[in-house]
């Protein structure tokens, strides 16, 4: 399915965090291990099992507390609601809650990033008719907080989708058609369409 997996570390405290442990966050415990972190949470997007598939292992394997949304099925240690805070170490990670693709789901933004999950791709955005989707939700996540945030923000998507692996949110605004504006009634029946 061709899901992104992140590790986010503080090189000040060693202190790291996953985003999304997927299916196999292995690696990225082999990468904060040889660099000296220390995983400390798992930052969950939204509640669709390709995005934390992993997290019963890797919770098994490190003292992690699971961040995700208050609405996420997901048995959490840290339930966030839109604008809170988490600190890895010294980066602040904020949590802006987008639902659209799913209810609970939440970008988080740090350090000139932001890691969208399904709900912004690179050239294309989540899908909005599985169970919890819904358009008019994605609407208000897109043109009333995505598209407000900085134009210098590296979007960091849970999939693989798109023409290259990452991109700045400026360019996404201005050359993603998802992004085009639209009124909320045109967006709907713009997601709609095959």
């Amino acid at each position: 399915m061709r899901n992104f997996a992140y590790l986010l570390g503080d090189p000040g405290t060693k202190a790291a965090a996953v985003i999304d442990p997927s299916f196999d966050a292995r690696e990225l415990q082999r990468i904060a291990e040889a660099e000296g972190y220390r995983i400390e949470y798992v930052f969950v997007t939204h509640e669709h099992r390709d995005h934390w598939a992993d997290l019963p292992r890797l919770l098994d394997d490190t003292a992690a507390k699971v961040v995700a949304h208050r609405l996420s099925p997901l048995k959490k240690d840290v339930a966030v609601s839109d604008g809170d805070i988490v600190h890895v170490g010294e980066i602040a990670v904020k949590a802006v809650h987008t639902p659209g693709h799913t209810a609970d789901s939440t970008c988080y933004v740090a350090r000139s990033k932001v890691w969208t999950g399904d709900t912004l791709f690179i050239g294309e955005c989540g899908r909005v008719d599985l169970p919890g989707g819904s358009a008019e939700q994605l609407w208000h996540s897109f043109f009333e907080k995505l598209v407000l945030l900085p134009d210098d923000l590296v979007v960091f998507p849970g999939h693989d989708y798109g023409p290259k692996a990452f991109d700045s949110l400026g360019n996404q605004k201005r050359t993603n058609y998802t992004l085009r504006p639209r009124s909320r009634e045109e967006f709907v029946r713009f997601m709609a369409e095959p």
